[in-house]
């Protein structure tokens, strides 16, 4: 049976000849597999595509799969290629044949060896007109050996598309009800919004269809949980056009939340031998210069101008440039170090306005940014030290159950990256060798390295299965040395550090995100910004609901009342709505035994306690950070 990502991309040229048929017009661009399913992008020219025609697509994409369409496969040279194309109408596809010509493909031998592949689809039955007429272009032009493939298997032409595979050998590998075609969206053409828009559609697919109902069913509890609807419920934070998309205000609840986690971050660093340590958010071109983000990240930095001064500022787009400074105005020698700082720090990236959304994609990004100097020798502890604190975060986020680490190193052509191949070798080969000895869940990823530096980059899955990288480790040879960093060995000689940039929860915002929705905005009570709210049945025992708020507002617990007008029940329903992790409702019983009378939202209990147990017991589960 057929890997399910050889199944997902054969489903995908399924789709592209359902969606010829229903679209004979249609031209086709890429189809690549994605985590769930894949997509396909096209050009409709002037037709109109609606999501009632997706169901027509799939009832066709079923039909092909009935046929039992066999899965076969060509190649030619470039120009009997363009020559195919052309009479398939197919402009997109001849436009990457130039780019074949021009690109150096990833491995992909095939493509520059100066040869191109194609697939067909072929079933008993007659073509269609579109495909007899390819077939009689086929059957005059073809001047290649065909090796395994005669001439018969293409008598019963039902599609082509050029495709290097893999592909299944036949359709009916695939279960028919184990796709689902998902949406509609958009892409600009070779990515680049100066081109022409093409329409998108996206798919889900897995093996069985037991897979996919399970996967639908965890995409419908996705939208409960969804942070863009509950940050609006729950006023957590707001996006303001005079302030500029991308540049999310924090509202009271939420600046709670987030001081509750930098403290957090914060104490699991300072008894590790970290310094917290502050930057300004602008420097000059030079430091990027001098770090070498000017020439590849330059149009992703915000620029700005000095009126009084006169000169030009770039806003950071990370904060190691400035902690290389911090460390070059000070005389180290081997016995500092390592040197590790800490800084909760806001940098800024001119992401694009279309991919811009609530806080998934944002331009004021606040990363738990850490940076430390060591010794080659030091590398290996210090990825431990890291990975303890990594642990302990997300066991405490309840996160850890199942988790992966990608070792993200380069592919085979070398020259896409900076740096020589002796600083890559030592890099990837420490944070391998870290890995090992700290029994880390890692895989080797090629490709997946950024241009100047390997990684670690941990993946962690949330209450509902989604998969998140998060933290991560980089290993850095490079920095150092463009900004000429030193310290004094043993030897009295200058010898330079290694510097491992390290991230707990990768982004604040992108964590909120990921934790908004991990927790449903149900937050543990120790992060939660609206604790406990308190509740007089009438407004005859507010002074008692008053002594329970001092009483708690003395023990430090975030608590509130709602001293209105409103019946018992309304009060109820507006404190579970903003998600008060402990409602206490008081009355005459109450008032006459110093109790309250408790309701859980997260559990639905209701008990009654006496005021000081249930202060003692809310304040130990905040002490020992308790779900």
């Amino acid at each position: 049976m057929a890997e399910l990502h050889i199944k997902k991309h054969s489903l995908a040229h399924i789709m592209a000849q359902a969606v010829k048929e229903h679209f004979p017009n249609a031209k086709l661009w890429i189809w690549p597999a994605t985590e769930d399913g894949f997509y396909y992008d096209f050009d409709f020219w002037n037709d109109v595509i609606s999501d009632a025609d997706l169901k027509k697509i799939e009832k066709s994409m079923k039909k092909i799969i009935s046929q039992h369409q066999k899965f076969i496969h060509f190649y030619v040279d470039y120009d009997e290629a363009r020559g195919i194309l052309k009479e398939m109408n197919e402009e997109f596809k001849n436009i990457l044949i130039d780019r074949f010509e021009s690109w150096d493909f990833k491995n992909q031998e095939k493509l520059s060896s100066g040869k191109v592949w194609f697939s067909i689809n072929t079933s008993k039955g007659k073509s269609s007109e579109y495909y007899a007429k390819i077939q009689e272009y086929l059957k005059e032009k073809w001047y290649y050996d065909f090796s395994e493939m005669d001439w018969d298997q293409v008598k019963n032409l039902k599609f082509i598309d050029m495709c290097a595979g893999p592909h299944i050998d036949n359709s009916d590998e695939i279960d028919a009800n184990s796709f689902k075609l998902a949406k509609i969206a958009w892409a600009y053409w070779l990515w680049d919004a100066e081109n022409q828009q093409l329409t998108r559609i996206y798919a889900y697919a897995f093996d069985t269809a037991l897979e996919l109902e399970k996967h639908l069913k965890m995409l419908e509890e996705a939208k409960k949980r969804d942070h863009r609807i509950l940050w609006a419920k729950l006023k957590l934070f707001t996006i303001s056009d005079l302030v500029w998309p991308g540049l999310p205000l924090m509202q009271p609840a939420w600046m709670i939340i987030r001081k509750e986690l930098e403290d957090y971050l914060w104490e699991l660093h300072k008894t590790r031998g970290y310094s917290r340590v502050w930057t300004p958010h602008l420097a000059r071109e030079a430091l990027y210069e001098c770090s070498g983000h000017a020439w590849h990240y330059l149009e992703d930095m915000f620029k700005v101008h000095g009126w009084t001064s006169k000169e030009d500022f770039f806003l950071k787009p990370m904060n190691c440039p400035h902690h290389m400074q911090l460390f070059a105005d000070n005389q180290f020698s081997y016995r500092d170090m390592p040197i590790r700082y800490f800084e909760p720090a806001t940098v800024y990236r001119d992401e694009k306005s279309g991919q811009l959304s609530g806080l998934t994609r944002v331009r004021a990004i606040t990363q738990d940014d850490g940076h430390l100097f060591c010794r080659v020798t030091q590398i290996k502890q210090e990825v431990t030290t890291i990975t303890e604190i990594i642990k302990e975060f997300y066991t405490t986020m309840w996160m850890t159950e199942d988790y992966w680490v990608s070792l993200s190193v380069r592919w085979a052509d070398k020259s896409k990256y900076l740096w020589s191949e002796e600083i890559w070798e030592m890099a990837e080969k420490s944070l391998e060798e870290a890995s090992q000895e700290n029994g880390l869940p890692y895989k080797r990823i090629e490709w997946e390295a950024a241009f100047y530096w390997p990684k670690l980059d941990f993946m962690f899955k949330d209450a509902i299965g989604r998969e998140w990288q998060l933290a991560t480790i980089q290993c850095d040879f490079n920095l150092p040395q463009r900004f000429e960093l030193e310290f004094v060995n043993e030897k009295w000689e200058k010898e330079r550090p290694v510097v491992i940039h390290r991230a707990i929860s990768g982004s604040l915002e992108r964590w909120m995100w990921v934790f908004i929705e991990h927790f449903a905005g149900v937050f543990p009570l120790w992060m939660a910004p609206r604790q406990v709210k308190i509740i007089p049945v009438v407004p005859k025992f507010d002074d008692y609901a008053k002594k329970v708020e001092k009483a708690l507002l003395d023990a430090e617990i975030r608590v509130s009342a709602d001293y209105s007008a409103d019946a018992l029940n309304k009060k109820i329903r507006n404190s579970e709505k903003m998600h008060n992790n402990y409602i206490l409702v008081v009355w005459q019983e109450e008032e006459d035994n110093w109790t309250v009378s408790v309701r859980n939202y997260k559990t639905k209990e209701q008990t009654s306690e006496k005021l000081s147990d249930f202060i003692s017991r809310i304040t130990e589960e905040i002490k020992t950070r308790s779900l």
